[in-house]
């Protein structure tokens, strides 16, 4: 079993739990993130200079891409670190599959192209 469907099916079982509902789900992984819900998290990203990235995010084209390195300076070495040792991985492992997977995970939470109010 690779480490993203280890990682995959820890998430479905958390979806599960919730009762099914993806926006809660992506919402708490988001929330753990920065304080503030998505749109703390998205603020902090634009103070650190990727503001059309998360943009790109949020809109309704095509989602800019990140790297690692750009999740590690944005969330900080403390919360990668605690992310890494609650998953078992790598910090390099752990910022590698946020940076894949958080643009569409925002895509999903803002369908219509802007923050949905509660964040």
């Amino acid at each position: 079993m690779s480490l993203f469907d280890d990682l995959a099916g820890k998430a479905m079982e958390m979806l599960n739990s919730s009762g099914g509902s993806d926006s809660g789900l992506l919402g708490g992984i988001i929330g753990s993130l920065a304080p503030g819900g998505l749109g703390g998290l998205l603020q902090s990203f634009q103070e650190k200079g990727l503001g059309d990235t998360v943009a790109s995010w949020v809109g309704t084209g095509e989602n800019l891409p990140i790297s690692a390195d750009q999740i590690q300076s944005v969330l900080g070495s403390e919360t990668i670190q605690n992310l890494a040792s609650n998953f078992g991985i790598s910090t390099d492992e752990i910022s590698s599959l946020i940076a894949q997977h958080l643009p569409g995970a925002v895509d999903t939470l803002t369908p219509d192209g802007s923050l949905p109010e509660e964040s």
